[in-house]
């Protein structure tokens, strides 16, 4: 690295960006008043500056003008300033020599008068050359990775980040909270466009997941802590108490078959509350992995009155015959209680997955008024084999449908709920009307306010569903109601609808209605954004770093997002973003290391050690030294947000390239442009 002594030597450099910054500002004037400045010995314009040839112009400029500092104003620095910090490095300087003006998004783009935006860049270089000239050298620091990651969600995008990271050699934990990996496709009787049986689909996946020698899999478990920084993350899963000694359970189901209740009683919760489980229970037949639980809350072996958050107690009423049944295995244990496993992980990959939107809260649609209506995943269990009624379309009331509504968009593109589009609506809608054909055929009436088929083959699946003879009508749904105008509407649910295509308000009597349910965030999605320290968009779910650029990486370094927690997307979707996070911290575990900007605070001598600064850092990046008194900034943990330099009361605390001088001289370049 050249290391200059002699007077500063600045080359100031401004980009055309195309039309989006010279439309509105005058590149080459900027330049020209740019170049009159003191310490500057090189002006220039061009017109792509990070392009290969405008970083190539920086290079030689360095070492035939001896410039020791560089200026560029153009776009954000979050797209380009690493690529002109190596451009400057390349040519021999210290990348923090280097300092970047945006006129693009803070000037060309939001102002209309050329001659008045010209003048504040010529501002805004100012200040930036008057600040370049106190920057200082700095070095990158490089953390080793710990080459274990963590995925946490067992579900569809889980599933493949978890597989993916297998297969390429490395070590992987997979938390999922519920007792079995699969997540809502588990759930599902085929999928679309290719009506492909989901089981068929997921269940090899699943089994490859329980069996692979590399992935450490923790189902009926919860991240609870999240400690560390990127590459070496200390992360803490409460294992909830199922009952069951894993090791010893060989999911023989014999305990299930012996329990003293000889009929399911309680609500099972897989099949979407539409049929009923013992206390001691396996979520569904191709759970994986295959292990039983039992259920304290209504288990005759614990006390009934237990609080929420208190310790099941032992009771003697349950005559315990699945401890009978278990036999030599002695796999029961009713004393077993939560544990706590600590791991250290160098990437983390959140596929947390979605729900859907509670029905209840439009009672227009009768939803818990009224028995036959149902949503959408209450009649993928109907329709499903497995399920409650093993595939038969039995409604509440005992009868099977001859006509059936499936209104849309319920949940979704409506101001009072939500406003995004769920993406998958619309084609689970006509997933369920074939298969409710299919298996009663019943007149399916589809209510719709814009049909959107964007996939591969999804076009074709709806002009199949045409050609099927289903009944769609263009308009939003008033309501529905069991209360009859005409002889042919007794004993029916009416949809009432203004049909926008025939215009005309129209009563359907139908037997059953199918609400096709919107997609919305977890609800503790709030709750496991600040576990992982991520940012979530205004619509609750995830928020990724960039939505074209990376679209699966997050603010925090290290931990990526996969699947519905960033938002509604249909199965190849979350598949191919899950892929895609697993690929993203493949290169991070195969690097071996993280390099770490140097714009960390650092602590000087004279800290008074009043703590003041310690909790308010939002990455507990500094703690308390009881030898020397001081507060301690950890640089691998500081991400330069410079909390603790603003609200230290000494003024103790500085940050790399965001000393007062650096900044004072950048605000009097601001005030002294006239």
């Amino acid at each position: 690295m050249v290391n200059f002594k002699e007077d500063i030597r600045i080359g100031f450099y401004v980009c055309h960006c195309g039309h989006n910054i010279a439309a509105m500002v005058d590149c080459p004037e900027v330049a020209k008043y740019v170049a009159t400045l003191p310490n500057v010995v090189l002006s220039r314009d061009y017109k792509y500056m990070c392009s290969d040839p405008g970083q190539e112009l920086i290079q030689m400029d360095i070492r035939e003008h001896k410039l020791n500092r560089v200026v560029v104003a153009s776009c954000s620095p979050l797209l380009h300033e690493h690529t002109f910090r190596s451009a400057t490095e390349a040519g021999g300087l210290n990348p923090f020599f280097f300092h970047m003006v945006n006129i693009r998004e803070h000037n060309s783009w939001v102002h209309t008068d050329r001659k008045e935006a010209t003048e504040k860049a010529k501002g805004l270089s100012q200040a930036a050359v008057m600040r370049v000239a106190k920057h200082k050298s700095l070095d990158v620091k490089r953390v080793p990775v710990n080459p274990e990651a963590l995925v946490v969600g067992g579900g569809i995008a889980g599933i493949t980040a978890a597989m993916a990271l297998a297969k390429a050699g490395k070590k992987v934990y997979l938390v999922e909270r519920e007792p079995s990996i699969g997540g809502h496709m588990a759930k599902f009787d085929k999928t679309f466009p290719t009506l492909d049986c989901a089981a068929c689909i997921l269940t090899p996946k699943m089994s490859e997941v329980g069996s692979h020698p590399n992935i450490t899999l923790w189902s009926y478990s919860e991240v609870t802590k999240v400690d560390g920084y990127v590459g070496n993350y200390t992360v803490q899963v409460k294992r909830k108490a199922r009952y069951i000694d894993e090791d010893l359970c060989t999911g023989c189901q014999d305990c299930i078959t012996q329990c003293v209740f000889k009929e399911p009683k309680f609500e099972d919760l897989f099949n979407e509350g539409l049929g009923k489980r013992k206390p001691v229970y396996i979520p569904f037949p191709q759970a994986t992995p295959q292990i039983v639980l039992i259920d304290p809350e209504v288990c005759l072996n614990f006390k009934r009155g237990i609080k929420p958050g208190q310790e099941p107690v032992v009771s003697d009423k349950c005559k315990k015959t699945c401890v009978e049944a278990c036999g030599e295995k002695n796999a029961i244990d009713f004393t077993q209680k939560d544990e706590l496993e600590e791991i250290k992980v160098g990437t983390i990959i959140v596929a947390t997955g979605f729900k859907t939107f509670e029905a209840e809260r439009l009672p227009q649609y009768g939803y818990g008024i009224y028995p036959n209506v149902y949503t959408a995943l209450e009649v993928e269990r109907l329709v499903n084999a497995s399920g409650p009624t093993g595939g038969d379309v039995i409604l509440r009331d005992g009868k099977e449908p001859k006509s059936i509504g499936i209104i849309h968009c319920v949940g979704s593109r409506d101001k009072k709920t939500h406003v995004w589009c769920s993406r998958v609506c619309c084609m689970y809608s006509l997933k369920l009307a074939h298969l409710l054909k299919e298996h009663t055929g019943a007149e399916i009436y589809n209510f719709y306010i814009d049909m959107r088929t964007p996939g591969k083959g999804y076009e074709e699946f709806y002009n199949q569903l045409l050609d099927e003879g289903n009944h769609f009508i263009r308009g939003r749904v008033g309501e529905v109601t069991d209360w009859a105008v005409t002889k042919e509407e007794e004993g029916k649910l009416v949809i009432r609808v203004e049909d926008t295509l025939a215009g005309v308000v129209r009563r359907i009597p139908v037997d059953m209605v199918v609400l096709a349910t919107g997609l919305e965030p977890q609800k503790d999605a709030q709750d496991v954004r600040r576990l992982f320290n991520m940012s979530c968009g205004s619509e609750g779910f995830f928020l990724e770093r960039h939505p074209k650029l990376a679209p699966v990486n997050t603010f925090n370094d290290g931990v990526y997002i996969a699947g519905c927690c960033q938002g509604p997307r249909d199965i190849p979707d979350t598949v191919a973003q899950a892929g895609a996070a697993a690929a993203e911290a493949l290169a991070l575990i195969d690097t071996g290391y993280v390099e770490q900007e140097p714009n960390t605070a650092y602590i000087l001598a004279d800290c008074c050690g009043c703590k003041s600064c310690i909790p308010l850092c939002p990455y507990t990046a500094i703690t308390y030294d009881e030898t020397t008194l001081k507060a301690v900034i950890n640089e691998a943990l500081c991400k330069g947000c410079g909390t603790c330099v603003g609200s230290c009361p000494s003024g103790s605390i500085v940050q790399n390239l965001f000393e007062d001088d650096e900044i004072f001289s950048e605000i009097e370049g601001v005030l002294a442009f006239k």
